[in-house]
């Protein structure tokens, strides 16, 4: 061990603390869940030209994702690959160095660079029959961190042009994903000319690594719109559909957003989006919507929905509140009914967590003349369905009840959705609540709000600290908020909380969806830096992983220091 090089020592000594197997380690085994990625769609051409130059020779080439996990092999006589199916080096193991030891896949992505580990120098005593030579992919524009291209070839092959090998597969697959990105991009500029061209108003392109808003956009548009706008546009990125979306900004104008998809071939490009129908303005002696009690928030956009909620209450006419999760669909349900003084009760029903039953009890206080609020219609079975259609036409009859408000909240529409299909017609009005990274500027009221709800009213989160949860995704919205501050009020009722005091999960900015595992590896990191007062190196050492490592998991998960 004396004699192996600093890289392959210091790799041991992680593998050690890692506690992999000597012998016989057993490789994770990661399902996948999609075969599309720029990775792939970049390294296949490549892997298959260079596979074509290697039939029958003793030689592997090995695609793994960022994470060590493979996802394609190519090349090979058929006596290697026997051999590497015994070690699991195929396609959906994790080769990762804390899961094999010491080799030219995970150690390369643990030290952030190319590596030749020849046979004695792995660590496991299965892999020293191999040698092989890793070279990371990264993207040519973003520089994020992609993969490995790995060449194996069993010890007794092994040269030094193995690891020169990997390093030029790795070249052209980034030459390839440059190629293609030019070629999306150029597919997405098209698009966005054409619509400029075409319909004479406001266009927005969006990307991955695209937003275009042309001049007519910013004319038409004040600064706080146009952020307000990029704001709700990215949630267009990555959709493979049409769709349409009412926007309320913050200036009074309400926006009508058509967005088309823009494709190569099968690939998403990006989308191209058209802003329509824009109203004036409200004036100033439109009606502003009541306070109410129990609910946040002052923006132009909470105030739009929470005005038209109001209203179906005064009228009694039947509404449908639909959104994502956490967006206060029901709070705002009551309050509303609260505000307006209906002598009614109102009746609330969870179409997840009720019985068969349920269309029984909602009839039962139908008759006993209480207003009726079903939750999560889309969870009702079809028995369920079809039974409170039955019930809905009865009171519209006026066979059970005289009227009653009815409201439903639902989640965003489906295409296949049968509660869509069996009940909207009963409801002449639907309301679409925005989720909060829509009105962020809400944000500082409702952490007032919450705050002093969870009973800590002489606790203030300062202005750094309210910036950071500002940006934020908050998948699950304002109960997600309502989480994060029981969390802080856990440790400490008043004073002033900076970012350090924020739970882990809110100093990343990441907005890519982590596993249950890389948000517990996330916090730990987070936490491991507050312990060391930000030292990475002294971080690191605490939780067992190289200088490397931290720097990129820092990164990648957008840790705030």
């Amino acid at each position: 061990m004396n004699e192996m090089p600093q890289s392959i020592r210091v790799s041991w000594e992680r593998s050690l603390a890692s506690l992999v197997d000597v012998d016989h380690p057993k490789p994770a085994f990661v399902e996948r869940t999609s075969d599309e990625s720029v990775l792939l769609r970049a390294a296949r051409p490549v892997l298959e030209s260079l596979s074509d130059q290697l039939v029958g020779e003793p030689v592997c080439l090995i695609l793994t994702d960022a994470h060590g996990v493979v996802l394609q092999r190519g090349g090979g006589d058929g006596s290697l690959l026997a051999a590497l199916d015994a070690v699991h080096l195929a396609p959906g193991f994790s080769y990762a160095e804390d899961e094999v030891g010491t080799n030219g896949i995970g150690t390369a992505l643990e030290v952030g660079a190319p590596m030749l580990v020849n046979g004695s120098e792995h660590f496991t005593g299965n892999l020293r029959r191999f040698s092989c030579a890793g070279a990371l992919i990264t993207h040519p524009v973003t520089g994020a961190l992609l993969g490995v291209i790995d060449i194996t070839t069993k010890a007794e092959h092994t040269n030094a042009l193995l690891l020169s090998f990997a390093k030029l597969a790795a070249i052209r697959i980034k030459e390839r994903i440059l190629e293609g990105a030019n070629e999306l991009d150029a597919a997405l500029l098209g698009g966005y000319y054409a619509a400029c061209r075409h319909s004479g108003g406001p266009v927005i392109a969006v990307g991955n690594q695209i937003f275009m808003m042309n001049a007519l956009a910013q004319q038409h548009f004040d600064a706080n719109d146009q952020a307000s706008l990029l704001d709700q546009t990215r949630d267009s990125v990555g959709q493979m559909r049409p769709g349409t979306l009412l926007a309320d900004l913050p200036s009074g104008i309400t926006a009508r957003l058509s967005y088309q998809p823009t494709f190569v071939g099968n690939t998403l490009a990006g989308g191209i989006i058209q802003i329509k129908g824009n109203q004036a303005p409200r004036s100033s002696s439109a009606p502003r919507a009541p306070v109410l009690k129990g609910i946040a928030g002052t923006s132009a956009t909470w105030q739009h929905v929470v005005r038209e909620v109001c209203e179906t209450v005064a009228r009694t006419e039947w509404v449908v509140l639909q959104g994502e999760t956490g967006v206060g669909k029901l709070t705002l349900l009551r309050a509303a009914h609260r505000h307006d003084g209906r002598q009614r009760a109102l009746a609330v029903f969870d179409a997840e967590v009720e019985g068969a039953d349920l269309v029984e009890r909602a009839g039962a206080e139908l008759v006993a003349g209480s207003d009726l609020a079903i939750c999560r219609v889309h969870s009702l079975g079809p028995e369920q369905l079809d039974g409170l259609t039955m019930l809905l036409q009865d009171v519209q009859n006026a066979v059970i009840a005289q009227d009653p408000w009815v409201a439903l909240t639902t989640r965003e529409p489906e295409t296949d959705d049968e509660a869509g299909l069996h009940l909207l017609h009963f409801f002449p009005r639907t309301v679409v609540v925005p989720p909060l990274r829509h009105h962020l500027d809400d944000l500082p009221a409702l952490v007032r709000f919450l705050l002093n709800r969870a009973g800590a009213p002489e606790l203030i989160l300062s202005k750094s600290a309210i910036n950071q949860l500002m940006r934020l995704p908050w998948p699950n919205n304002v109960t997600h908020l309502a989480r994060v501050l029981a969390s802080v009020v856990r440790t400490r009722r008043s004073g002033v909380v900076d970012v350090s005091g924020l739970p882990p999960e809110c100093r990343s900015t990441t907005r890519r969806s982590l596993s249950r595992l890389e948000a517990l590896e996330r916090d730990a990191i987070i936490l491991a830096l507050a312990d060391h007062e930000g030292d990475k190196v002294a971080a690191s050492q605490s939780l067992g992983m190289s200088r490397a490592t931290i720097y990129r998991k820092i990164r990648d998960f957008g840790i705030v220091d």
